[in-house]
């Protein structure tokens, strides 16, 4: 096991989420009844890899995941991320300037 740096140690509650996104990989490859050595083949990365994507590896580089994904034809699943912003739109929205009419002079 290698030595956690600042750079590869996440806080616990994204280590927890990407278990759980590592999880769902390997709930879906075993649904579609794939061995992790024929993810591997079509994904063009080693066993290895495959085996800590679906633990949730923090180290593995995004674009893995993105060919994993794409191995198992869930690569749209990657346009979900950041789609639905709700305290972004709220943010933006409390930013916007509301301007008010001049009253009408009679």
């Amino acid at each position: 096991m290698t030595k956690a740096t600042r750079g590869t140690k996440l806080p616990r509650k994204l280590e927890q989420k990407m278990q759980i996104v590592g999880e769902q990989i390997r709930l879906a490859r075993l649904r579609r009844n794939l061995s992790i050595s024929q993810i591997a083949e079509r994904a063009t990365c080693s066993e290895l890899t495959v085996m800590r994507v679906e633990k949730g590896a923090p180290t593995v580089a995004i674009g893995i995941y993105l060919r994993i994904l794409y191995a198992l034809q869930l690569d749209d699943d990657i346009m979900l991320i950041a789609k639905d912003d709700p305290l972004g739109r709220t943010l933006q929205d409390l930013g916007l300037k509301h301007r008010e009419r001049a009253s009408k002079k009679g």
